[in-house]
């Protein structure tokens, strides 16, 4: 049986989809932009500004499913220019503890939603 998770502390779906699905233990969630969750505006002030909203926005979704960081076993990051993987990764690092961080793909993309520069998705796991 799957659970539909949805927070207002993360972006609204601009989509047929929603935030995240938990089933059984396992948090499937969507991939998350730079969306403000509070305007729905873009912040793409930078590459490390626009990270960090993607990532305060899974923060959010992970929270309404009664997890963090912490539970998260893979991450899947879409950029689109590799020559920011470096930027990126320094503001994802800050999020994880290196030893128990997850899992990851990183791959560069032709084009996200909205024409923004990083999406992220996740898998958790209680």
């Amino acid at each position: 049986m799957k659970r539909i998770i949805i927070t207002p502390n993360a972006p609204a779906p601009i989509g047929p989809y929603n935030q995240a699905v938990l089933v059984g233990t396992t948090l499937y969630t969507s991939g998350q932009i730079a969306l403000n969750p509070d305007t729905m505006e873009l912040v793409l002030d930078d590459i490390e500004t626009e990270t960090q909203q993607v990532m305060e926005n899974m923060k959010a979704v992970l929270a309404a499913a009664d997890m963090t960081f912490e539970n998260v076993v893979k991450t899947s990051i879409f950029i689109i220019d590799m020559a920011d993987f470096n930027r990126i990764n320094a503001v994802y690092a800050t999020y994880f503890n290196e030893a128990t961080a997850p899992a990851r793909e990183t791959l560069q993309v032709a084009c996200l939603p909205k024409n923004v520069n990083i999406e992220i998705s996740m898998i958790a796991v209680k």
